[in-house]
């Protein structure tokens, strides 16, 4: 596997930047990421995920169903559609804090994982069916009392 001829689209300097990336969470050493160092990963970028969610984002690329992430599919997250967490992830790494000071660090994750977490389209789903779920209930209220005066009217 050569990274340099099969990710034609990134710059040499982008690779080397998610070789050291990935060589710096891969704690075990075996050449892979898997659960636990992404947990880590995540957290340390400063937007941590559920277990779940952790497992969907390897789930994205993982092309041996192996539940882990070798450096070429780590590396193939950088071809994922916009809305993908894995090409989320590399896009929080970036950050150099001597030149942007620890405040601005802070400031640059904050504002990423709040971009993340908006833009999250689960997210968004389960927001829209509790909205849905709210609105019908609100419309079940209104039938009840409009029965209720309609009943009134013909009892008296």
């Amino acid at each position: 596997f050569n990274p340099y001829t099969e990710f034609k689209e990134f710059s040499r300097r982008q690779i080397k930047d998610m070789e050291r990336m990935f060589r710096l969470y891969d704690s075990g050493r075996d050449g892979y990421i898997d659960l636990m160092e992404l947990k880590l990963m995540m957290e340390k970028l400063g937007a941590p995920q559920t277990h779940l969610g952790l497992k969907n984002m390897i789930k994205e690329v993982d092309e041996d169903f192996d539940g882990k992430l070798s450096f070429r599919e780590f590396q193939a997250a950088g071809e994922l559609e916009e809305d993908s967490g894995l090409l989320t992830l590399a896009k929080l790494s970036e950050i150099d804090v001597s030149i942007e000071g620890v405040k601005g660090a802070k400031n640059f994750f904050e504002a990423k994982v709040q971009a993340l977490s908006s833009a999250s389209k689960f997210e968004a789903e389960i927001k829209a069916e509790q909205d849905e779920r709210k609105r019908e209930e609100e419309e079940r209220k209104h039938r009840r009392a409009a029965f209720r005066e309609l009943k009134s009217a013909f009892t008296q």
